[in-house]
């Protein structure tokens, strides 16, 4: 593997490193934020209400540490390059949700608007990194040809 890729995948990584640790290290704003963009649906009530009574946890804070902890262990993984094909595309999954919950910027007007537009553009761009890691890699060396083709 070429230096600059390995160089390149450890940069890149780094948001996602730095993102999910910030998200762990301030849970109540991150369980707020959450809070103010996620809907559960009705359907869904019955389950919120026992993963509440098995955590003890709120579900907004419950899922503030499963995205800190999604985003740091993934970011992770792909700096080490361990399993890092998978892991991109579970990030994959996880910035499209993001983009669409958090940037929706076809329900808003004016500077929000144009705001969050440039955020799901930058998302777009980050999916498209993060395609290309998972359609890199590892990389098969070689064999090494010590017979003169023998």
């Amino acid at each position: 593997m070429s230096a600059f890729i390995a160089i390149g995948r450890v940069l890149f990584a780094i948001i996602f490193i730095v993102s999910g640790a910030l998200k762990l290290f301030d849970l109540t704003a991150t369980a707020q934020d959450i809070g103010a963009k996620i809907i559960i649906p009705a359907l869904a009530e019955p389950y919120v209400e026992q993963i509440k009574a098995l955590t003890g946890m709120e579900i907004n804070q419950l899922l503030a540490i499963l995205t800190g902890g999604l985003e740091l262990i993934c970011g992770l993984m792909i700096a080490f390059n361990l399993a890092a094909r998978f892991f991109a595309l579970v990030l994959v999954l996880f910035v499209a949700a993001a983009t669409y919950y958090y940037h929706d910027f076809w329900n808003q007007s004016g500077v929000e608007a144009s705001n969050n537009m440039v955020h799901a553009l930058k998302n777009l761009s980050i999916v498209g990194a993060l395609l290309m890691i998972a359609g890199q890699g590892r990389r098969q060396k070689a064999p090494d040809n010590a017979y003169g083709g023998l």
